[in-house]
């Protein structure tokens, strides 16, 4: 295993941890001092854009390649004695400076529609729209058995095809030239690492200059030119070309697998060096330290029903909890042949702190994909992208294009389609509030509102996805994809066989909780209202306190298994899924909704005023498919209960439950098989992804009244984990307010 004073060089490696440092610009930093091989990113900014103007006229493949180019030939490079694993010193993807910055520009300044409706909707909270690159997933199949070299001699074989064919157009052979001279960039790049490894002196150089040799001339052929590959294109990738990769292999032990049985065979490695090698490449990830977590997924089941769980697979587990760490996040698929010792030592790891585990369950992936096209071989074949969504193997892009805030179209029911805090009209007009005489009037409001949110916002997503291959060409992708490749179109653009397009959902318990006290305590009860209500909100409930706090405590909330309320929960979120899915986007795929709220249920939270649900202006709203903070009371059966309710396969980008367990509910024996027992009843009954907090409410608060005591407590948000120390106090007190209704 990696010793103490290589580990402290990695975790220094990428940023100083001396120094502030901001996880959401986690590229702009820099750690140790690099050999002076190279020039300072400053230097590379001024030379790319003095370059620029001798690049003016070419194919923008061309230009964006020859940028990387320009990077990979004049960034400092490193082989440290400290590391298995190379160093490149500029990872702030500067080539942008002179092609997506620009470019993305003059796309925003064609469209009118992105510098008004798509401007209102973001700065209000009411939906986020992006042009998305950061859910990319190559083909490491290609990669392992290609190499960078053979990449490139297929891409060059399909280039002399289209010519043979007379298909090769000029725009077609600008992206091939991109591609190609991309490529070659990256066997130079290594090249260079490769000689400049042969003239360091240390333990770990010999080792690594024989890797990178092997990554110059062709394919791995071991183990750790394996973990270097994904490494190094990992590195390139994301922080050159521009493209997040968002699964480290197709299964991080289903890639690695054949490298491991091979080295033991043929005693190229021992498993223990084997053991040291995962060591230093799972810290890498911690030493990058992005906030939402680099997502990576072990175990599954093969197409003959047999499990993917392996040797390899427990010993990535041995190294992650000897290790000790929180990133990379780990996606674990599940199904019923999954073995039960397996998925009981990943709920131990959960139960002892570990929270960087969410369970993936198979059954539910394969009948939400089915659902938008995929045979049903394609379908139990898939990756898992991101935080939780699915892929069809190296032949799906699925943009995470767009978040919808649910609670805004009650509140826009509420308003006439008026922005409280935004000051503006940001939905449709569907009458004053004196105009809604029933329960119904008013949730048909609320479906005329949520439908023009989505229509509109599906129209811009097409407006500007039809040029994403134009503002950021996606070189190193493409050379992965066969499909691509034979097409003669950009991957990313619409070179696989499913070009989808997801939309995920923030605050959808928080709607609910809302729509249920019109619907009671104005409609039904009459214990207030419409407008006095309205007034309240105005108001951030002040002077309504005890209105405020009998709304609190109403039973008719999400997430406690009650009739009425998940009727309505089913009703509405249908209708958002009707709405969006197999719904025909730009680039020849579909839409797909995604029961999933990404950091936007804080950023969405501060920008929606008080609700009706209890909220006050800024508070956060709900997460994922989860009941909104200290509203679920009946126990994690009840919540499991009302989640199923839902039909999670029809959300089929992805569906997530966060549940919190009191850690007296999963002590010994029987606590394990307690957890076991919820994960197998959500898998069987439909369930998609499922991931756990465990905590007691005196734990969280003397966590928060002293810090350093729990430097290494972990929590899980909403698709990665994070340290306790690093949530703001309102995160923490959220939090705080959930463990302290625990059922147990």
């Amino acid at each position: 295993m990696i010793n103490n004073i290589d580990r402290e060089f990695i975790e220094n490696k990428y940023h100083l941890k001396s120094e502030p440092f901001n996880p959401h610009r986690r590229m702009e930093y820099h750690g140790y001092n690099y050999p002076n091989n190279g020039l300072t990113d400053k230097e590379i900014i001024d030379g790319l854009r003095e370059y620029a103007l001798k690049l003016e006229g070419l194919p923008r493949p061309v230009i964006k390649a020859r940028a990387i180019e320009y990077v990979l030939k004049n960034t400092k490079i490193d082989v440290n004695e400290h590391d298995y694993f190379i160093g490149i010193y500029s990872w702030n993807r500067l080539a942008e400076k002179i092609t997506y910055d620009k470019w993305i520009r003059e796309l925003f300044a064609s469209i009118p529609k992105m510098n008004t409706v798509m401007q209102d909707f973001v700065a209000s909270g009411a939906m986020s729209l992006t042009p998305d690159f950061d859910h990319v997933i190559p083909s490491w199949d290609s990669l392992m058995d290609l190499g960078f070299k053979g990449i490139l001699d297929r891409v060059v074989k399909y280039e002399n095809i289209h010519k043979e064919n007379e298909t090769l157009t000029e725009q077609l052979k600008g992206h091939f030239d991109g591609v190609k001279i991309a490529y070659q960039a990256v066997i130079d790049f290594i090249d260079r690492l490769y000689n400049f490894a042969l003239k360091q002196n240390h333990e770990k150089s010999k080792t690594v200059a024989n890797c990178l040799k092997n990554l110059r001339d062709g394919a791995p052929q071991n183990f750790f030119d394996a973990l270097q590959m994904i490494y190094i294109y990992f590195m390139l990738s994301e922080s050159v070309d521009s493209y997040q990769v968002r699964s480290l292999g197709h299964g991080l032990d289903g890639t690695l697998y054949k490298f491991y049985k091979q080295d033991l065979e043929n005693g190229t490695f021992t498993r223990e060096e084997m053991k040291n090698f995962l060591s230093y490449f799972l810290m890498q990830w911690t030493g990058i330290g992005n906030y939402w977590g680099q997502p990576t997924y072990i175990a599954g089941t093969n197409l003959d029903g047999t499990t993917k769980v392996n040797e390899l697979t427990y010993l990535i587990l041995d190294v992650y909890e000897e290790l000790g760490i929180y990133n990379p996040k780990v996606q674990v698929k599940v199904n019923h042949n999954t073995p039960k010792e397996f998925v009981l030592r990943v709920c131990d790891m959960i139960r002892k702190g570990q929270t960087c585990f969410v369970f993936c369950c198979e059954p539910g992936f394969v009948k939400a994909m089915m659902e938008y096209g995929l045979t049903y071989e394609e379908a139990y074949n898939f990756d898992i992208s991101g935080c939780y969504e699915s892929k069809a193997r190296a032949d799906e892009v699925a943009t995470g294009c767009a978040g919808f805030n649910m609670l805004k179209p009650v509140l826009y029911a509420l308003n006439n389609g008026y922005d409280n805090a935004f000051k503006k009209q940001i939905g449709v007009k569907t009458g004053d509030i004196s105009t809604l005489k029933t329960f119904d009037d008013f949730y048909f409001a609320f479906i005329k509102q949520s439908d023009y949110l989505f229509e509109e916002g599906m129209e811009i997503i097409k407006d500007f996805e039809q040029h994403l291959g134009e503002v950021n060409p996606s070189l190193l992708y493409s050379g992965t994809i066969e499909r691509s490749l034979a097409k003669g179109v950009d991957g990313y653009q619409c070179g696989v066989k499913f070009n989808n397009s997801g939309i995920g959902i923030s605050g959808f318990a928080s709607a609910i909780d809302a729509l249920m006290v019109i619907k009671k305590f104005v409609y039904e009860d009459k214990i207030v209202t419409l407008e006095q209500l309205k007034t309240a909100l105005d108001n951030d409930w002040v002077g309504y306190e005890n209105l405020r706090y009998k709304i609190l405590n109403s039973k008719f909330k999400y997430g406690n298994d009650e009739p009425e309320t998940d009727a309505l929960a089913k009703s509405a979120l249908t209708r958002v899924f009707e709405k969006v899915n197999n719904m025909p986007n730009s680039r020849g795929g579909v839409f797909k909704s995604e029961m999933h709220s990404a950091l936007e249920f804080v950023r969405k939270g501060q920008r929606t005023s008080a609700s009706p649900d209890g909220r006050k202006f800024g508070e956060e709203l709900s997460k994922n498919a989860s009941p909104s903070v200290g509203a679920d009371r009946e126990g994690v059966t009840a919540l499991i209960n009302s989640a199923l309710k839902l039909l999670p396969y029809k959300h089929h980008e992805g569906f997530c439950l966060d549940i919190m367990l009191h850690p007296t509910t999963v002590q010994g024996d029987e606590g394990l098989e307690t957890m076991y027992s919820l994960i197998k009843t959500y898998m069987q009954n439909g369930g998609m992804s499922l991931q756990m907090n465990i905590f007691n409410e005196e734990m969280l608060v003397d966590a928060q009244n002293n810090p350093k005591k729990y430097e290494n407590l972990q929590v899980r948000v909403c698709g990665w984990n994070v340290l306790w120390n690093n949530l703001s106090k309102e995160e923490q007190d959220a939090y705080i307010l959930r463990a302290k209704n625990i059922q147990y």
